[in-house]
């Protein structure tokens, strides 16, 4: 009975090394454990979180992260992390951020940026690691010239707002001699030539055309010699702080017409820094298409009690997530070119309207503008 007993405990040993023995086979073997290393992605997430242009960062970043949080909620198929990296309104900073992104094995797509000289030097970034990206703010038409294939944009470029916003200042607003004031980066030299050239085409004339570095603080001499000039408004070409500084300087000096521009200024922090030389300020803004979607977005935005508002740029975060997550569901994680082609070919539904885009992957959702103007302190629509 003994002896008997004594072969069944090491009948019983040999089975539960034979199966620990075949288990540990299976781990080295190509491929194993795969379903468990899909259960979680990652996407990354860039723009300007610290710095003036913070509001539109952190507002975007929101809008981004309640896409992730609704996908996780509703049995999506794989778990979601959001990889969130500020860029500083920095390009060399924005760098850095994306090859953290591209140099993680787990991050299958990004999208990022607020800052066209930012976006210009990060998608090379990106199109060399052949990861798909999606432009959610930056608006300098040379991102999508570029033509590489893992980039794509939801939001019109500078080119698709300067054209009505010149339209409107001729016409509308009733500008004969507008003052061009604009900052030398990427972004400010296409407002400077887009603007110019689109008024002009108005017949209306530019009587002064100055740009100034980013950081700039004093903008007082050349708004002197562009008050002897006697311009029926002062178009400014660059962002936030600058704006707000400008146009406070402008007050000062009894430049006393409206300053107009695109919505790259257009942020409440605007007017934290212009205090009340911001009234009169007009910017022209890509109206929204209001549909259920876009109106379940802010409720959503709502009720989750982020710490920040949302931003104009939101929405267009949020959009840029969920097509990520829309190809990324269809095609799976294991062919990022396929990915980025699904992405070029999709017709999405969501909060913009039906996206599509072009051969360059700008998006085609067509750009109608409304005009936001600063009155007793609070952007309102102009009328």
């Amino acid at each position: 009975m003994k002896q008997h007993i004594s072969r069944a405990a090491r009948a019983s040993r040999r089975s539960a090394l034979a199966i620990a023995a075949a288990a540990a086979v299976f781990a080295a073997m190509p491929g194993a454990g795969t379903a468990f290393a899909q259960d979680t992605i990652k996407l990354g997430f860039i723009g300007p979180l610290s710095g003036g242009n913070a509001p539109q960062g952190l507002g975007a970043r929101n809008g981004f992260l309640l896409a992730i949080e609704q996908a996780n909620a509703s049995g999506y198929p794989y778990k979601v992390e959001g990889v969130v990296l500020d860029d500083a309104s920095d390009p060399q900073t924005g760098v850095s951020a994306a090859l953290k992104l591209v140099n993680d094995k787990d991050v299958v797509a990004a999208t990022g940026h607020w800052n066209s000289p930012v976006a210009l030097a990060t998608i090379p970034v990106f199109n060399r690691s052949q990861m798909p990206f999606i432009i959610w703010g930056a608006i300098s038409p040379k991102i999508t010239e570029m033509n590489l294939p893992v980039v794509t944009r939801v939001t019109p470029t500078l080119v698709n707002e300067n054209k009505p916003l010149a339209e409107w200042a001729a016409k509308t607003l009733g500008a004969k001699k507008i003052a061009i004031v604009s900052d030398t980066s990427d972004y400010g030299k296409a407002n400077t030539q887009w603007f110019g050239q689109f008024f002009k085409d108005n017949d209306g004339e530019v009587v002064a055309s100055e740009a100034f570095p980013v950081g700039t603080t004093d903008f007082r001499a050349v708004l002197t010699r562009v008050r002897s000039l006697s311009p029926d408004a002062v178009y400014f070409g660059g962002v936030i702080t600058e704006a707000g500084i400008l146009r406070k300087q402008m007050v000062e000096l009894g430049l006393n017409v409206p300053m107009i521009g695109i919505s790259g200024f257009y942020d409440p922090e605007f007017i934290k820094i212009a205090g009340s030389a911001a009234d009169g300020t007009m910017v022209s803004y890509p109206k929204s298409q209001s549909n259920a979607k876009y109106e379940k977005m802010n409720a959503d935005y709502e009720a989750r009690k982020f710490a920040e508002p949302t931003s104009p740029y939101t929405k267009y975060a949020y959009e840029a997530t969920n097509i990520l997550l829309e190809v990324i569901r269809t095609n799976g994680i294991e062919d990022k070119a396929a990915l980025a082609k699904a992405i070029r070919n999709i017709s999405y539904d969501g909060v913009l309207g039906v996206t599509t885009f072009d051969e360059q992957g700008q998006t085609k959702v067509p750009v109608e503008i409304e005009i936001k103007e600063v009155k007793n302190g609070a952007w309102t629509d102009h009328k």
